[in-house]
């Protein structure tokens, strides 16, 4: 039976979208499929950055230490951008540009400056190594790529990389930042594309059971329409928090303290807050102290993150010394919650509420959401599916709907998902069901009341701290060592990550390697969080299926015991 929120909720949509309403919904047809759509959202980007940076026009937008810029400024700034990219470095419509660079407003200036110029914004993960940043931009055949020190370092080493790398010290105040982009030229007469939905706007990373990262191309369409369906969330709580009383704050405020690079921090926090006139405060890297100081000094309202982030400061000794009040909500994605960590948020943080959100990079980040004092009831539940665009299905090997209780494959068809994979037709097409759904590799069950559950995955990855690790990726850089026989490698579990990568490991007869060998090895190889915390050798051949495949199900299972004995014997 539907909570009492839950039919708050419905009603408030209801009114949302239904006619008349500030968010009606209408109908697209793509590829001869009706999709409810969003009427009153821009066609593309750059529209959406306009209008709303009018809007707001005065107010903060970024604050990163003591840089403090408006909406007007960042608008203005990204236009300067957007002109440069299309007189100065040559950046015609549909041309891959990529951002490797941690979190700060020159990233944020870039990103749009690329969009209003007719590019594609390609959001490259700042914490892969030289290979692996090689590996993505040839991928997706990047033309340009932005990076700050570390990043630009690491393409130094590479060879053959066929992208232009201008390198950005994003540690100046924002014009002296971006003058390698703007001292190339670009003035008030450089003509910008007039961009429709069709257009294509993003690429984001995604590593699956394929191994090597995949390219994720959305076009404008998709993205706005998954911004706008989280604005309507936002509508829905605070009509029911005008209801109840509470109206909300001047000036909504929220951390950016999850990587720009990923959907979470792309769509649902960077993107959607234009709308909200939302000021967003920049954390380069995360630090839960630094967090609960900038909470207190900006009066953050929202909180989002990882899991890890919230626990770490819902068990942080000092939290006490911090006013965290202003903070109503702690919101988490990219990983589940222990279902004690739900509970002890919701009684130890002064009142303040939990939520969770579970969406792909595949479908920029729209899924489902579990609120409040429903995720208290529901806490190992994602929630129901995120109204008003998506329909979720639960489906069979045949890809066929399952009763609700029955498990089965997680898919999600709505206009916010992904177009396909760059220059990936075969895995494009495995990606989806004939009629569009996108199968997201999760096995789960829809409760009596639409309540996704989720209980398995179906494509061989660990998710650490909200992160994804392909093992075959892991295993694949492992193999590259000489004297690697065979290796299996799968996830353990950790208190605060969720899981680590654990690899065993059977060397060659005659050669010689350790565990603090290989770990070196792969640091070298592979981002620091891919490398496997525990490394075990063993002494003969791993065990094998009748298929000749290696037996990894009983190896996880064997491992997992052993380590659950050495931690605990630790």
């Amino acid at each position: 039976m539907p909570s009492v929120l839950d039919q708050r909720i419905d009603a408030a949509v209801a009114g949302l979208t239904g006619p008349g309403g500030p968010m009606p919904v209408t109908s697209v047809t793509r590829d001869g499929i009706d999709y409810p759509a969003i009427a009153v959202a821009p066609p593309a980007l750059p529209y959406y950055f306009a209008h709303f940076c009018a809007e707001h026009a005065d107010k903060p937008f970024l604050v990163a230490g003591e840089e403090r810029l408006s909406f007007a400024q960042v608008h203005a700034a990204a236009t300067d951008v957007a002109r440069a990219l299309v007189d100065g470095h040559g950046v015609a419509r549909g041309d891959r540009v990529g951002i490797a660079m941690r979190n700060s407003p020159s990233w944020i200036i870039l990103y749009m400056g690329i969009l209003m110029a007719g590019g594609v914004a390609t959001l490259l993960n700042g914490w892969w190594q030289t290979g692996e940043l090689a590996d993505a931009i040839a991928e997706v055949e990047c033309k340009l790529v932005f990076a700050d020190a570390p990043r630009a370092q690491r393409l130094d080493e590479a060879t053959g990389l066929g992208a232009d790398v201008v390198p950005i010290d994003d540690r100046l105040p924002i014009a002296e930042a971006m003058a390698p982009v703007t001292s190339r030229g670009g003035s008030a007469q450089t003509a910008l594309p007039m961009l429709t939905g069709d257009d294509n706007a993003t690429i984001l990373f995604t590593s699956g059971s394929t191994g090597q990262s995949k390219g994720a191309l959305s076009d404008h369409r998709a993205v706005t329409q998954a911004v706008f369906n989280y604005l309507v969330t936002a509508l829905t709580m605070l009509a029911i928090a005008t209801q109840d009383g509470t109206p909300p704050p001047a000036q909504h405020a929220t951390l950016l303290n999850v990587p720009l690079f990923h959907v979470t921090a792309e769509v649902p926090v960077f993107l959607q807050s234009f709308a909200m006139g939302r000021k967003l405060v920049l954390m380069p890297k995360w630090d839960a102290e630094a967090a609960m100081r900038l909470i207190e000094k900006e009066r953050i309202t929202y909180f989002v993150g990882v899991p890890l982030m919230s626990f770490e400061i819902l068990t942080h000794p000092d939290r006490g010394k911090y006013d965290l009040s202003s903070c109503t909500d702690f919101a988490a994605g990219g990983a589940p919650r222990p279902v004690e960590h739900v509970r002890r948020l919701a009684e130890e943080m002064g009142g303040a509420r939990p939520l969770l959100g579970y969406g792909l990079t595949e479908t920029n980040g729209v899924g489902c959401g579990n609120f409040r004092e429903n995720y208290l009831a529901k806490p190992n539940s994602t929630g129901r599916a995120s109204p008003p665009l998506v329909d979720l299905a639960i489906l069979d090997a045949k890809e066929q709907p399952v009763p609700a209780g029955q498990r089965g494959e997680v898919a999600i068809r709505s206009i916010a998902n992904f177009k396909g994979y760059y220059n990936r037709p075969e895995a494009t097409r495995d990606a989806f069901t004939e009629d569009r759904y996108f199968l997201t590799g999760d096995i789960g069950y829809l409760d009596e009341d639409g309540y996704l559950f989720i209980v398995d995955r179906k494509k061989d990855i660990i998710i650490r701290g909200g992160e994804n690790i392909s093992c075959q990726e892991v295993e694949a850089a492992i193999y590259e060592n000489a004297c690697v026989a065979e290796v299996a490698v799968f996830g353990l579990p950790d208190e605060r990550l969720g899981e680590v990568p654990g690899a065993v490991v059977h060397v060659r007869p005659g050669a010689v390697l350790d565990a603090e060998a290989l770990t070196e090895f792969l640091t070298a190889r592979i981002a620091a969080f891919k490398v496997p915390r525990t490394i075990w050798l063993s002494d003969g051949p791993l065990p094998r299926l009748g298929t000749e495949k290696i037996d990894k199900v009983s190896i996880r299972a064997s491992y997992r015991a052993r380590y659950a004995e050495e931690v605990g014997a630790a």
